[in-house]
């Protein structure tokens, strides 16, 4: 029942990791059903309603809550009673989720509770770490790796995955007081927070987010670099997801970030084709899978 609930939140949301769990067989894509649903249930957190006062008490009442919950993941006969905390109670005891990871992504939806604001990329990073990159740590334990560079390689891919989404929500994160983008960037390109919150699309703003874009790739390719081959068939899915946020990235450049408008998604079609592609890369061979990522 309790991966019922979580599967249906995941397709709900229509996700792109959704397309990334149907190469999971049924005990780990459960468990990733669990952390997924655990994510987007604490994110949600940050955009509760009320007075800004009451509102600001209120969310940090209820990550507090979900702190709680996850400690009772991991103490012996723990049982939350939120089924999504119960959910993920299951996969923590199922596979080594761990609780360093589950706490960094509470403490992210926090750094959103204040007005958002990084002054350059660097102080930027950690905030990408706590709300991806530690959620790729959790996956990687359900997916399987033997070589430890795979903990590398879903940090750096968490990162990248994380830039896309600033690039791509930048005018709706601004319209609710979240500037992602450094303020050195703004500086550098004459672009301010007010022409992001009332989308300014202007030659300058193209600039800026080129610049976004291609820090985005170097995270890609250092991704890609810390790759382990040998565990290529276990993580396909995060191959999946890293794919197919590489063609987000690639939708939103060949729309010159015209994205102030309706959100830029990848077509089901093309988010299909992209997880068969990786699933056949892993399968039949490096060489394959070296063609594609070129």
């Amino acid at each position: 029942m309790i991966g019922h609930l979580a599967a249906r939140l995941t397709r709900k949301s229509r996700s792109n990791f959704y397309y990334a769990f149907l190469a999971l067989p049924k005990r780990r894509r459960t468990a990733l059903y669990a952390v997924y649903a655990f994510c987007r249930t604490v994110d949600d957190i940050a955009d509760l309603g009320g007075e800004r006062g009451s509102k600001c008490a209120d969310q940090r009442r209820e990550l507090e809550r979900w702190r709680r919950d996850v400690a009772l993941c991991y103490e012996p006969g723990g049982r939350p009673t939120d089924p999504i905390a119960s959910g993920l109670a299951q996969a923590v005891r199922a596979f080594a989720i761990p609780r360093d990871a589950l706490l960094a992504i509470i403490d992210g939806v926090e750094m959103d509770l204040d007005q958002v604001r990084y002054e350059t990329a660097e102080e930027l990073y950690p905030y990408c770490y706590r709300v991806a990159s530690a959620v790729g740590l959790c996956c990687i334990e359900i997916f399987g790796y033997t070589d430890p560079r795979a903990r590398e390689y879903a940090i750096k891919l968490g990162t990248a995955l994380q830039i896309t989404n600033i690039i791509r929500d930048v005018g709706a994160d601004a319209r609710a007081g979240r500037i992602y983008v450094p303020q050195e960037d703004l500086r550098k390109f004459g672009v301010t927070a007010e022409d992001l919150r009332t989308g300014q699309y202007t030659e300058e703003f193209v600039g800026l987010m080129r610049h976004q874009a291609e820090r985005a790739r170097q995270f890609y390719r250092a991704a890609q670099e810390s790759f382990p081959a040998v565990d290529a068939r276990s993580l396909v899915p995060a191959e999946i997801m890293g794919q197919i946020y590489r063609a987000l990235l690639e939708e939103i450049e060949a729309r010159r970030f015209q994205v102030f408008g309706g959100r830029i998604t990848v077509p089901t079609g093309r988010k299909v084709v992209i997880a068969l592609r990786c699933w056949a890369a892993a399968r039949f061979g490096p060489a394959s899978r070296r063609t594609r990522a070129a």
